[in-house]
């Protein structure tokens, strides 16, 4: 089965960004988030109504064997290491789009029997 030209450019369009990112090499799978939190004093005003919490801190998680793994990182890492971030999710994006022409030619194909 012949793939269409809409879909042949696609198919490059896909592959040049690919090809893109990784020569960056700058891929990291997870999230950075940003948390504030209680300390374990009884007196501190992280235990307040209304508390105040400390941080912010910055931390790194991913999923590990299904557990989550994390990392805490300064405010500097973190907006350094943000677009690797970004960068892995847009890899899945587009393996998502590769899978979606394969799965419409699959479909498309006529049924033997």
């Amino acid at each position: 089965m012949k793939i269409d030209q809409q879909a042949r450019d696609e198919l490059k369009a896909i592959a040049r960004e690919l090809a893109q990112i990784a020569r960056q090499g700058k891929v990291l799978p997870g999230s950075i988030g940003e948390r504030h939190m209680r300390c374990g004093s009884p007196g501190c005003a992280c235990h307040a109504d209304p508390p105040r919490l400390h941080g912010p801190y910055w931390q790194w998680t991913r999923k590990v064997r299904q557990k989550t793994v994390g990392r805490y990182l300064s405010h500097r890492q973190a907006e350094h290491f943000q677009p690797w971030v970004e960068n892995d999710r847009r890899i899945h994006e587009l393996i998502t789009r590769l899978e979606a022409i394969g799965i419409t030619h699959l479909e498309e194909a006529p049924r033997e029997h």
